[in-house]
């Protein structure tokens, strides 16, 4: 791993993240994707986490599934993955784990099916998991689980019971209370948080009057979203600094200022995403933007930022 950004160097739930930044679950496949692009470099990135990986493999929603909205995009891919198995026994093992670290991401219909792709991942050199408890486009688990505590605390416990790694859950922002179902995730054993998913939306064809999306809805990301998510990261963070619980802020980050943004309302990392679509060498200007920040304002370390925000009287 490279100490290039040495300001920018943090550990976090137990892993050492070269730079702030986290490549988002789904838009960069299983962690090779990205390094075929002439530029790329894995030294600008603190850890990717991999596609959404089920007990079984699943070929995921029908056509379409991505659709353009104004400052956005619905996508509806529905956890198409070849099964945890194969991507444990023939995906891991062609991943450098010398250049950034991995997040593995997993999903499930029912709360014994999270633990089992834990349990899979748990023997497998993956540095962290990610809980997917907040698909907004699979027709069972996902939102039903992300939107009730009581279920959010059950996954994050049985997924807990299956793995020594250090538990990311990833929050609905589609939910009523968003930091109370951080703390019951937190009392049943998450080590961190990814706030937020994608909200729910739909795209319709005015000549069909069907919608575009073949789920009927998706998740929308991109940077529509990025008010609510900064809201919502520092609703979480009120929750999260009590206990030392680090949060990867996500949502709709397209530079370096976006990135800051989410740092100062309470995130130790950034989650870039949709933002790759346009960029895809994006990481390296957003790393530049947040080290120069810290030299103008004589921060000696990105953890200095962390939850700086001063809210108006």
């Amino acid at each position: 791993m490279t100490t290039k950004y040495k300001q920018l160097h943090n550990t976090l739930f137990g892993v050492d993240l070269q730079t702030p930044l986290v490549l988002l679950s789904g838009c960069v496949g299983f962690g090779q994707e990205y390094t075929r692009v002439v530029g790329y470099s894995n030294q600008e990135i603190g850890a990717i986490c991999l596609k959404g990986t089920t007990l079984q493999p699943r070929l995921g929603n029908p056509a379409h599934r991505i659709y353009e909205t104004p400052a956005g995009m619905l996508n509806a891919i529905g956890l198409q993955n070849p099964g945890a198995a194969k991507v444990v026994n023939e995906y891991l093992p062609k991943l450098d784990f010398n250049e950034t670290r991995y997040i593995a991401n997993v999903s499930g219909s029912t709360v014994e099916e999270y633990a089992q792709v834990a349990r899979l991942f748990d023997d497998s050199p993956i540095d962290a998991i990610e809980i997917n408890i907040s698909c907004p486009n699979v027709k069972e688990g996902g939102v039903a689980f992300g939107n009730d505590p009581d279920m959010s605390a059950r996954v994050v416990a049985a997924c807990r019971e299956a793995t020594s790694k250090p538990l990311i859950t990833k929050l609905s922002p589609n939910q009523t209370d968003i930091a109370h179902n951080a703390q019951r995730c937190i009392d049943a054993g998450s080590d961190a948080f990814a706030v937020i998913n994608t909200l729910m939306g739909m795209a319709i064809d005015i000549d069909s009057r069907k919608p575009v999306i073949g789920n009927n809805q998706g998740g929308l990301s991109g940077p529509a979203i990025k008010p609510i998510a900064l809201l919502k990261v520092h609703q979480v963070y009120q929750v999260c600094k009590q206990h030392a619980i680090p949060i990867i802020g996500q949502g709709g980050v397209s530079n370096g200022q976006d990135a800051l943004e989410f740092i100062i309302a309470g995130a130790s990392a950034v989650g870039i995403g949709t933002g790759l679509y346009y960029d895809p060498l994006l990481c390296a200007d957003i790393n530049a933007t947040i080290s120069a920040y810290l030299a103008t304002h004589q921060y000696t370390h990105i953890s200095e930022l962390i939850g700086t925000l001063e809210l108006n009287d």
